[in-house]
């Protein structure tokens, strides 16, 4: 839906485009994420939250071998692959080229989407699964890592930006790269209360 709303000019190229863009880098991020909620039901035979948090423990230890000789961390692999998902939604370094294009829809619209539903998605699933990342430090420091990252250049970038929506934009990315740092970091509190303030003052 997000990408039709962003494509909602169909008739201009560069809005046709910007939606077009939207609906492939989601996609990348959706096909880790699909992966991820397949790890879950293969180590943990449930979906269901309770279940799965109830039995997280049992992930310490065990690993599985995708490439023979190298093995990983069942709980390392369930947490990559969602927080890949969470890259996507929202937008973090290097699935983050699709939000400045998202510009080209209607201003009602990218409000809604900056302030209130795709890019939010990701730092709220990423939070919400904490007690599986509390036992990968591996990716916990990606999501520091890759949060911080994007905090700082894409900041920068805005800088040099001439168009306000663009540099709205940018602000954006920058600030979910701050909310990614808290939850890399383990702040899942101080994350979560920065997203619902920035609703607030980037709408």
């Amino acid at each position: 839906m997000s990408y039709l709303l962003i494509g909602f000019w169909y008739k201009k190229p560069s809005a046709s485009f910007a939606g077009m863009k939207a609906f492939i880098v989601n996609r990348v991020g959706d096909l880790g994420f699909v992966l991820g909620i397949a790890a879950v039901l293969y180590f943990l035979g449930s979906l269901s939250y309770s279940q799965v948090f109830a039995h997280a423990p049992s992930l310490v230890g065990r690993s599985i071998e995708i490439i023979p000789g190298h093995s990983w961390s069942a709980a390392t692999l369930i947490c990559i692959l969602l927080f890949i998902g969470a890259m996507g939604k929202s937008a973090q370094v290097p699935l983050h080229v699709w939000l400045p294009d998202s510009m080209e829809g209607p201003t009602p619209i990218s409000a809604l989407i900056h302030a209130a539903t795709m890019v939010t998605a990701g730092v709220f699933m990423v939070a919400r699964m904490s007690p599986l990342f509390e036992l990968s430090t591996t990716a916990l420091s990606m999501v520091l890592v890759i949060g911080a990252t994007g905090a700082f250049f894409l900041g920068l970038i805005g800088i040099t930006q001439w168009d306000i929506k663009r540099v709205i934009a940018y602000s954006t990315l920058s600030q979910l790269g701050y909310m990614m740092a808290a939850l890399g970091a383990s702040a899942y509190a101080a994350g979560i209360f920065h997203l619902m303030t920035h609703a607030f003052f980037k709408a």
